[in-house]
Protein backbone atom coordinates (compact mmCIF):
# COMPACT_ATOMS: atom_id res chain seq x y z
CA UNK A 1 0.00 0.00 0.00
CA UNK A 2 0.93 3.90 -0.52
CA UNK A 3 2.27 5.60 2.31
CA UNK A 4 1.35 8.93 0.65
CA UNK A 5 -0.89 10.06 -1.42
CA UNK A 6 -1.69 13.77 -3.19
CA UNK A 7 -5.17 14.61 -4.00
CA UNK A 8 -5.44 16.50 -7.25
CA UNK A 9 -8.79 17.78 -6.31
CA UNK A 10 -11.34 20.22 -4.18
CA UNK A 11 -13.88 20.15 -2.28
CA UNK A 12 -16.01 17.55 -0.52
CA UNK A 13 -14.59 14.91 -2.67
CA UNK A 14 -11.00 15.58 -1.35
CA UNK A 15 -11.98 15.59 1.99
CA UNK A 16 -13.98 12.25 1.48
CA UNK A 17 -10.15 10.50 -0.07
CA UNK A 18 -8.73 12.26 2.74
CA UNK A 19 -10.72 10.29 5.31
CA UNK A 20 -10.53 6.81 4.00
CA UNK A 21 -6.30 7.47 4.04
CA UNK A 22 -6.37 8.60 6.93
CA UNK A 23 -8.21 5.59 8.02
CA UNK A 24 -5.99 3.43 5.97
CA UNK A 25 -2.81 5.12 7.59
CA UNK A 26 -1.68 6.71 4.77
CA UNK A 27 -0.25 10.34 4.69
CA UNK A 28 -2.27 12.96 2.54
CA UNK A 29 -1.24 15.76 0.65
CA UNK A 30 -3.79 18.27 -0.30
CA UNK A 31 -3.51 20.98 -3.16
CA UNK A 32 -5.50 24.36 -3.23
CA UNK A 33 -6.23 27.76 -5.32
CA UNK A 34 -6.25 31.37 -3.70
CA UNK A 35 -9.80 30.79 -3.37
CA UNK A 36 -9.66 27.54 -1.66
CA UNK A 37 -6.67 28.39 1.30
CA UNK A 38 -9.28 28.23 3.79
CA UNK A 39 -10.89 24.88 2.58
CA UNK A 40 -12.02 22.05 4.69
CA UNK A 41 -9.71 19.54 2.85
CA UNK A 42 -7.03 21.85 3.60
CA UNK A 43 -7.50 21.66 7.16
CA UNK A 44 -7.59 18.14 6.76
CA UNK A 45 -4.72 16.87 4.79
CA UNK A 46 -1.43 16.34 6.76
CA UNK A 47 0.50 18.77 4.08
CA UNK A 48 -1.42 21.60 1.62
CA UNK A 49 0.15 23.32 -0.99
CA UNK A 50 -0.68 26.56 -2.84
CA UNK A 51 -0.56 25.83 -6.97
CA UNK A 52 -2.05 29.08 -8.28
CA UNK A 53 -4.96 31.60 -9.14
CA UNK A 54 -9.12 30.25 -8.42
CA UNK A 55 -9.73 29.47 -11.99
CA UNK A 56 -9.09 26.38 -12.33
CA UNK A 57 -6.94 26.55 -15.49
CA UNK A 58 -4.45 28.36 -13.34
CA UNK A 59 -4.65 25.87 -10.06
CA UNK A 60 -6.34 22.54 -10.22
CA UNK A 61 -5.94 22.21 -14.13
CA UNK A 62 -2.02 22.79 -13.26
CA UNK A 63 -0.75 19.48 -14.31
CA UNK A 64 2.76 20.39 -14.36
CA UNK A 65 2.37 22.25 -10.95
CA UNK A 66 0.65 19.65 -9.24
CA UNK A 67 3.00 16.97 -10.61
CA UNK A 68 5.78 19.12 -8.79
CA UNK A 69 4.05 19.15 -5.86
CA UNK A 70 3.59 15.33 -5.84
CA UNK A 71 7.42 14.98 -6.46
CA UNK A 72 8.63 17.73 -3.91
CA UNK A 73 6.11 15.86 -1.13
CA UNK A 74 7.57 12.34 -2.40
CA UNK A 75 3.70 11.45 -3.06
CA UNK A 76 3.72 7.87 -4.49
CA UNK A 77 0.30 8.23 -6.27
CA UNK A 78 -2.42 10.82 -6.91
CA UNK A 79 -5.82 10.19 -6.19
CA UNK A 80 -7.81 12.54 -9.13
CA UNK A 81 -11.31 12.65 -7.70
CA UNK A 82 -13.88 13.28 -9.93
CA UNK A 83 -14.24 16.07 -12.75
CA UNK A 84 -11.04 18.21 -13.20
CA UNK A 85 -8.27 15.97 -14.36
CA UNK A 86 -9.72 12.62 -13.40
CA UNK A 87 -10.61 11.78 -16.57
CA UNK A 88 -7.79 13.24 -18.76
CA UNK A 89 -5.49 10.86 -20.35
CA UNK A 90 -2.73 13.41 -20.77
CA UNK A 91 -2.66 13.92 -16.92
CA UNK A 92 -2.22 10.05 -16.63
CA UNK A 93 0.20 9.92 -18.89
CA UNK A 94 2.31 12.60 -17.64
CA UNK A 95 1.67 10.78 -13.75
CA UNK A 96 3.40 7.28 -15.41
CA UNK A 97 6.10 9.29 -17.18
CA UNK A 98 7.44 11.06 -14.03
CA UNK A 99 6.86 7.56 -11.89
CA UNK A 100 3.71 8.51 -9.90
CA UNK A 101 0.87 6.15 -9.87
CA UNK A 102 -2.17 7.87 -11.42
CA UNK A 103 -5.41 6.32 -9.17
CA UNK A 104 -7.41 5.35 -11.84
CA UNK A 105 -7.55 3.37 -15.29
CA UNK A 106 -4.42 3.28 -18.35
CA UNK A 107 -4.91 6.77 -20.25
CA UNK A 108 -5.62 5.09 -23.49
CA UNK A 109 -8.75 3.68 -22.13
CA UNK A 110 -9.66 7.11 -20.61
CA UNK A 111 -8.89 8.27 -23.76
CA UNK A 112 -11.12 5.72 -25.34
CA UNK A 113 -13.58 6.17 -22.94
CA UNK A 114 -13.98 9.71 -22.88
CA UNK A 115 -15.08 10.07 -26.69
CA UNK A 116 -18.16 9.02 -27.68
CA UNK A 117 -17.95 7.92 -30.53
CA UNK A 118 -14.95 5.73 -30.22
CA UNK A 119 -16.24 4.04 -26.90
CA UNK A 120 -19.99 3.82 -29.13
CA UNK A 121 -17.52 1.59 -31.69
CA UNK A 122 -15.93 -0.14 -28.38
CA UNK A 123 -18.78 -1.13 -26.84
CA UNK A 124 -20.64 -2.28 -30.27
CA UNK A 125 -17.11 -4.09 -30.62
CA UNK A 126 -18.00 -5.85 -26.97
CA UNK A 127 -21.90 -7.10 -28.08
CA UNK A 128 -22.92 -4.59 -25.46
CA UNK A 129 -26.54 -2.92 -27.29
CA UNK A 130 -26.17 1.26 -27.74
CA UNK A 131 -28.71 3.47 -28.42
CA UNK A 132 -29.50 3.97 -32.02
CA UNK A 133 -27.11 6.41 -34.16
CA UNK A 134 -23.85 6.63 -35.48
CA UNK A 135 -20.29 6.20 -34.63
CA UNK A 136 -18.95 8.94 -37.34
CA UNK A 137 -17.93 13.00 -36.26
CA UNK A 138 -20.86 15.18 -37.58
CA UNK A 139 -18.58 17.64 -39.91
CA UNK A 140 -21.51 19.94 -40.40
CA UNK A 141 -25.22 20.71 -40.03
CA UNK A 142 -26.19 19.66 -44.05
CA UNK A 143 -24.47 16.40 -42.64
CA UNK A 144 -26.27 16.15 -39.28
CA UNK A 145 -29.44 17.01 -41.26
CA UNK A 146 -29.21 14.06 -43.44
CA UNK A 147 -28.13 11.60 -40.73
CA UNK A 148 -31.36 12.68 -38.74
CA UNK A 149 -33.33 11.81 -41.43
CA UNK A 150 -32.16 8.54 -41.98
CA UNK A 151 -32.33 7.53 -37.36
CA UNK A 152 -35.84 9.45 -37.55
CA UNK A 153 -36.75 12.34 -35.08
CA UNK A 154 -36.80 13.26 -32.25
CA UNK A 155 -32.81 12.58 -32.21
CA UNK A 156 -30.06 13.75 -29.04
CA UNK A 157 -27.44 16.14 -30.55
CA UNK A 158 -24.28 15.34 -28.33
CA UNK A 159 -20.52 16.94 -28.02
CA UNK A 160 -18.18 13.85 -28.25
CA UNK A 161 -15.77 15.05 -25.92
CA UNK A 162 -19.07 16.16 -23.24
CA UNK A 163 -19.87 15.68 -20.66
CA UNK A 164 -22.65 17.33 -17.57
CA UNK A 165 -25.15 18.05 -20.27
CA UNK A 166 -23.37 21.02 -22.25
CA UNK A 167 -23.30 20.30 -26.23
CA UNK A 168 -26.34 18.42 -25.74
CA UNK A 169 -29.99 18.64 -26.61
CA UNK A 170 -32.80 16.72 -27.66
CA UNK A 171 -34.40 17.83 -31.06
CA UNK A 172 -37.63 17.11 -32.81
CA UNK A 173 -37.08 18.51 -36.37
CA UNK A 174 -34.86 19.59 -39.06
CA UNK A 175 -35.39 23.60 -38.56
CA UNK A 176 -35.04 23.05 -35.14
CA UNK A 177 -31.54 21.22 -35.25
CA UNK A 178 -30.97 24.33 -38.31
CA UNK A 179 -30.87 26.55 -35.41
CA UNK A 180 -29.15 24.97 -32.95
CA UNK A 181 -26.74 22.39 -34.31
CA UNK A 182 -23.83 25.78 -34.82
CA UNK A 183 -24.15 26.86 -30.78
CA UNK A 184 -24.11 23.35 -29.74
CA UNK A 185 -20.86 22.77 -31.50
CA UNK A 186 -19.41 26.22 -30.65
CA UNK A 187 -20.40 25.74 -26.93
CA UNK A 188 -18.22 22.09 -27.21
CA UNK A 189 -15.54 23.36 -28.78
CA UNK A 190 -15.12 26.67 -25.72
CA UNK A 191 -15.50 23.97 -22.84
CA UNK A 192 -13.76 20.50 -24.18
CA UNK A 193 -11.62 22.22 -26.82
CA UNK A 194 -13.44 19.83 -29.36
CA UNK A 195 -16.61 20.93 -31.15
CA UNK A 196 -16.99 17.75 -32.54
CA UNK A 197 -20.86 16.23 -32.86
CA UNK A 198 -22.51 13.17 -33.40
CA UNK A 199 -26.19 12.12 -32.91
CA UNK A 200 -28.35 9.60 -31.23
CA UNK A 201 -31.82 8.32 -31.32
CA UNK A 202 -33.54 10.54 -28.64
CA UNK A 203 -34.65 7.48 -26.38
CA UNK A 204 -38.87 8.84 -25.18
CA UNK A 205 -39.17 8.48 -21.03
CA UNK A 206 -35.84 7.07 -20.20
CA UNK A 207 -34.44 6.18 -16.96
CA UNK A 208 -30.62 6.62 -16.56
CA UNK A 209 -29.35 3.48 -14.48
CA UNK A 210 -25.55 3.00 -14.02
CA UNK A 211 -23.55 -0.05 -12.84
CA UNK A 212 -20.68 0.48 -10.63
CA UNK A 213 -17.63 -2.06 -11.12
CA UNK A 214 -14.60 -2.83 -9.71
CA UNK A 215 -11.77 -4.31 -11.87
CA UNK A 216 -7.97 -5.11 -10.49
CA UNK A 217 -4.95 -5.68 -12.38
CA UNK A 218 -4.99 -9.26 -12.47
CA UNK A 219 -7.94 -9.94 -14.75
CA UNK A 220 -10.53 -9.54 -12.29
CA UNK A 221 -13.95 -7.51 -12.33
CA UNK A 222 -17.35 -7.37 -10.56
CA UNK A 223 -19.92 -5.19 -10.51
CA UNK A 224 -21.57 -3.39 -7.16
CA UNK A 225 -25.29 -3.10 -8.56
CA UNK A 226 -26.62 -0.13 -9.96
CA UNK A 227 -27.61 3.05 -9.34
CA UNK A 228 -30.41 5.57 -10.49
CA UNK A 229 -29.83 8.76 -11.73
CA UNK A 230 -32.74 9.89 -13.40
CA UNK A 231 -33.67 12.77 -11.41
CA UNK A 232 -31.58 15.42 -13.10
CA UNK A 233 -31.92 19.46 -14.05
CA UNK A 234 -29.74 20.26 -17.30
CA UNK A 235 -28.69 16.81 -17.99
CA UNK A 236 -27.03 16.95 -14.47
CA UNK A 237 -28.19 14.72 -11.90
CA UNK A 238 -29.24 16.09 -8.59
CA UNK A 239 -31.14 12.73 -7.16
CA UNK A 240 -29.30 9.28 -6.98
CA UNK A 241 -30.57 6.15 -5.24
CA UNK A 242 -29.80 2.13 -4.99
CA UNK A 243 -31.13 0.30 -6.03
CA UNK A 244 -33.38 1.10 -8.61
CA UNK A 245 -37.16 0.70 -8.05
CA UNK A 246 -37.80 -0.02 -11.48
CA UNK A 247 -35.48 -2.85 -12.60
CA UNK A 248 -36.42 -6.53 -11.58
CA UNK A 249 -34.15 -8.94 -10.82
CA UNK A 250 -33.30 -10.77 -14.14
CA UNK A 251 -32.77 -6.91 -15.91
CA UNK A 252 -30.64 -5.94 -12.85
CA UNK A 253 -28.34 -9.06 -12.85
CA UNK A 254 -28.26 -8.97 -17.14
CA UNK A 255 -27.03 -5.01 -17.44
CA UNK A 256 -24.37 -5.98 -14.15
CA UNK A 257 -23.19 -9.22 -16.64
CA UNK A 258 -23.15 -6.73 -19.82
CA UNK A 259 -21.05 -4.20 -17.54
CA UNK A 260 -18.66 -6.67 -16.63
CA UNK A 261 -17.71 -8.43 -20.02
CA UNK A 262 -17.73 -4.40 -21.54
CA UNK A 263 -15.11 -3.10 -18.89
CA UNK A 264 -12.96 -6.84 -19.71
CA UNK A 265 -13.29 -6.11 -23.80
CA UNK A 266 -11.46 -3.05 -22.96
CA UNK A 267 -9.03 -4.34 -20.04
CA UNK A 268 -10.70 -1.67 -17.77
CA UNK A 269 -9.09 -1.28 -14.24
CA UNK A 270 -10.05 0.48 -10.85
CA UNK A 271 -13.31 1.86 -10.41
CA UNK A 272 -15.64 2.61 -12.96
CA UNK A 273 -19.53 2.98 -13.65
CA UNK A 274 -20.82 2.45 -17.25
CA UNK A 275 -24.13 4.57 -17.52
CA UNK A 276 -27.00 2.88 -19.44
CA UNK A 277 -30.64 4.42 -21.11
CA UNK A 278 -33.23 1.99 -20.06
CA UNK A 279 -36.80 2.30 -21.82
CA UNK A 280 -40.10 1.52 -20.47
CA UNK A 281 -39.74 -2.21 -21.55
CA UNK A 282 -36.69 -2.22 -19.38
CA UNK A 283 -34.53 -2.75 -22.95
CA UNK A 284 -31.05 -0.95 -22.15
CA UNK A 285 -28.65 0.99 -24.42
CA UNK A 286 -25.29 1.81 -22.98
CA UNK A 287 -24.97 5.68 -22.59
CA UNK A 288 -21.08 6.53 -21.68
CA UNK A 289 -18.55 5.03 -19.40
CA UNK A 290 -17.21 7.48 -16.64
CA UNK A 291 -13.58 6.52 -15.97
CA UNK A 292 -13.72 7.37 -12.23
CA UNK A 293 -15.22 7.44 -8.96
CA UNK A 294 -18.59 9.49 -9.23
CA UNK A 295 -20.01 11.79 -7.47
CA UNK A 296 -23.03 9.50 -6.42
CA UNK A 297 -20.57 6.57 -4.97
CA UNK A 298 -21.77 7.04 -1.38
CA UNK A 299 -24.96 5.31 -2.39
CA UNK A 300 -23.36 2.17 -3.45
CA UNK A 301 -21.72 2.35 -0.47
CA UNK A 302 -24.17 2.57 2.01
CA UNK A 303 -25.92 -0.38 0.09
CA UNK A 304 -22.80 -2.94 -0.35
CA UNK A 305 -21.02 -2.03 3.10
CA UNK A 306 -17.46 -1.38 0.73
CA UNK A 307 -15.43 1.68 1.01
CA UNK A 308 -15.09 2.72 -2.72
CA UNK A 309 -11.65 4.96 -2.29
CA UNK A 310 -10.05 1.87 -0.09
CA UNK A 311 -10.77 -0.86 -3.10
CA UNK A 312 -9.37 2.22 -5.79
CA UNK A 313 -6.43 2.67 -3.42
CA UNK A 314 -5.97 -1.19 -2.89
CA UNK A 315 -6.37 -2.11 -6.96
CA UNK A 316 -4.32 1.03 -7.97
CA UNK A 317 -1.15 -0.52 -5.57
CA UNK A 318 -1.53 -4.00 -7.90
CA UNK A 319 -3.64 -5.93 -4.78
CA UNK A 320 -6.58 -8.66 -6.06
CA UNK A 321 -10.07 -8.03 -5.76
CA UNK A 322 -10.85 -9.33 -2.04
CA UNK A 323 -14.14 -10.14 -3.00
CA UNK A 324 -15.96 -11.99 -5.75
CA UNK A 325 -19.34 -11.66 -7.31
CA UNK A 326 -21.33 -13.65 -4.95
CA UNK A 327 -19.68 -11.93 -1.81
CA UNK A 328 -21.24 -8.87 -3.16
CA UNK A 329 -24.84 -8.19 -0.95
CA UNK A 330 -27.09 -5.49 -1.23
CA UNK A 331 -28.61 -4.13 2.13
CA UNK A 332 -31.43 -1.66 2.05
CA UNK A 333 -32.25 1.43 -0.08
CA UNK A 334 -29.90 4.42 -0.39
CA UNK A 335 -30.89 8.28 -1.64
CA UNK A 336 -28.14 10.67 -2.01
CA UNK A 337 -29.45 14.31 -2.60
CA UNK A 338 -26.94 17.02 -4.09
CA UNK A 339 -26.99 20.34 -2.34
CA UNK A 340 -26.35 22.93 -4.83
CA UNK A 341 -25.79 27.01 -4.16
CA UNK A 342 -28.56 27.59 -6.57
CA UNK A 343 -31.57 29.47 -6.72
CA UNK A 344 -33.75 26.14 -6.44
CA UNK A 345 -36.31 27.91 -9.02
CA UNK A 346 -34.11 29.04 -12.40
CA UNK A 347 -31.02 26.98 -11.13
CA UNK A 348 -28.42 29.65 -11.71
CA UNK A 349 -25.73 29.65 -9.31
CA UNK A 350 -25.70 31.47 -5.76
CA UNK A 351 -22.28 32.36 -4.74
CA UNK A 352 -21.97 34.13 -1.28
CA UNK A 353 -20.74 33.72 2.21
CA UNK A 354 -22.65 30.76 4.19
CA UNK A 355 -23.14 32.83 7.28
CA UNK A 356 -24.98 30.05 9.36
CA UNK A 357 -24.04 26.15 8.32
CA UNK A 358 -25.81 22.94 10.12
CA UNK A 359 -26.26 19.47 8.15
CA UNK A 360 -28.63 16.92 10.03
CA UNK A 361 -27.55 13.83 11.91
CA UNK A 362 -29.36 10.69 13.09
CA UNK A 363 -29.14 7.26 12.27
CA UNK A 364 -28.21 5.72 8.60
CA UNK A 365 -27.63 9.67 7.76
CA UNK A 366 -24.34 11.00 6.54
CA UNK A 367 -22.95 13.91 4.91
CA UNK A 368 -20.45 14.75 2.88
CA UNK A 369 -19.37 18.25 2.12
CA UNK A 370 -16.22 20.70 2.45
CA UNK A 371 -17.89 24.01 3.66
CA UNK A 372 -18.87 24.93 7.09
CA UNK A 373 -20.46 28.72 8.39
CA UNK A 374 -17.83 30.99 7.18
CA UNK A 375 -17.67 29.82 3.93
CA UNK A 376 -17.06 31.54 0.70
CA UNK A 377 -18.86 29.48 -2.12
CA UNK A 378 -16.84 31.33 -5.65
CA UNK A 379 -18.40 31.72 -8.82
CA UNK A 380 -15.20 29.61 -9.84
CA UNK A 381 -16.28 26.60 -9.15
CA UNK A 382 -19.07 24.08 -9.73
CA UNK A 383 -22.10 24.99 -7.36
CA UNK A 384 -22.21 21.59 -5.58
CA UNK A 385 -21.34 21.88 -1.98
CA UNK A 386 -22.31 18.93 -0.22
CA UNK A 387 -24.25 15.66 -0.35
CA UNK A 388 -26.81 14.30 1.97
CA UNK A 389 -26.90 10.58 2.25
CA UNK A 390 -29.82 8.52 4.01
CA UNK A 391 -30.28 4.49 4.02
CA UNK A 392 -33.50 3.01 5.08
CA UNK A 393 -34.73 -0.62 5.34
CA UNK A 394 -36.66 0.09 1.86
CA UNK A 395 -37.24 2.63 -0.43
CA UNK A 396 -40.11 4.24 1.59
CA UNK A 397 -38.51 4.60 5.05
CA UNK A 398 -34.84 5.79 3.31
CA UNK A 399 -37.51 8.47 1.29
CA UNK A 400 -38.75 9.60 4.99
CA UNK A 401 -35.24 9.73 6.50
CA UNK A 402 -34.33 12.02 3.97
CA UNK A 403 -37.37 14.46 4.15
CA UNK A 404 -36.89 14.48 7.89
CA UNK A 405 -33.16 15.42 7.39
CA UNK A 406 -33.70 17.93 4.66
CA UNK A 407 -35.99 20.06 7.16
CA UNK A 408 -33.11 20.00 9.56
CA UNK A 409 -30.68 20.86 6.98
CA UNK A 410 -29.93 24.87 7.84
CA UNK A 411 -28.04 26.69 5.03
CA UNK A 412 -28.04 30.47 5.25
CA UNK A 413 -26.45 33.59 3.30
CA UNK A 414 -26.55 31.66 -0.26
CA UNK A 415 -29.82 30.39 -1.61
CA UNK A 416 -29.84 26.38 -2.29
CA UNK A 417 -31.75 24.05 -4.21
CA UNK A 418 -33.05 22.24 -0.73
CA UNK A 419 -36.80 23.59 -1.41
CA UNK A 420 -36.78 21.71 -4.70
CA UNK A 421 -35.41 18.34 -3.32
CA UNK A 422 -37.94 18.45 -0.45
CA UNK A 423 -40.60 19.07 -3.89
CA UNK A 424 -39.13 16.09 -5.31
CA UNK A 425 -39.27 13.80 -2.75
CA UNK A 426 -42.78 14.80 -1.88
CA UNK A 427 -43.97 14.07 -5.25
CA UNK A 428 -46.59 11.69 -5.97
CA UNK A 429 -44.89 10.46 -8.93
CA UNK A 430 -41.26 10.30 -7.25
CA UNK A 431 -43.29 8.42 -4.54
CA UNK A 432 -44.38 6.03 -7.59
CA UNK A 433 -40.96 5.21 -8.23
CA UNK A 434 -41.82 7.01 -11.89
CA UNK A 435 -38.45 8.91 -12.29
CA UNK A 436 -37.54 9.61 -15.60
CA UNK A 437 -35.37 11.87 -16.73
CA UNK A 438 -37.45 14.42 -17.70
CA UNK A 439 -39.02 14.40 -13.96
CA UNK A 440 -38.26 18.14 -12.58
CA UNK A 441 -39.19 19.90 -16.38
CA UNK A 442 -42.51 17.33 -16.14
CA UNK A 443 -43.68 18.26 -12.88
CA UNK A 444 -41.72 21.02 -11.31
CA UNK A 445 -39.97 23.37 -13.68
CA UNK A 446 -43.37 24.99 -14.90
CA UNK A 447 -45.05 23.88 -11.57
CA UNK A 448 -46.81 27.29 -10.24
CA UNK A 449 -44.93 26.34 -6.53
CA UNK A 450 -44.16 29.34 -4.95
CA UNK A 451 -40.12 28.03 -3.73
Amino acid sequence: MFSKVLIANRGEIASRVIRTCQKLGIKTVAVYSEADADSLHVKLAGEAYLIGKPRVNESYLNMEKIIEVAKQTNAEAIHPGYGLLSENPDFARLCQKEGIVFIGPDADVIAQMGSKIESRKAMAEAGVPVVPGISFPLSNVEEAAKTAEKIGYPIMLKASAGGGGIGMQVVHSEEELQKTFEGNQKRAATFFGDGTMYMEKYIENPRHIEIQILADQHGNCLYLWERECSIQRRHQKVVEEAPSSFLDDETRKKMGETAVKAAKHIHYTNAGTIEFLVDENKKFYFLEMNTRLQVEHPVTEEITGLDLVEEQLRIAAGEVLRYSQTDIKKDGHAIEARIYAEDPKTFLPSPGTITFFETPNGENVRNETAVMSGSSVTPFYDPMIAKLIVKGQNRQKAIESMLQALENYKVEGIKTNIPLLKEVFSHPEYLAGNTTTDFINKYLAKANIKR
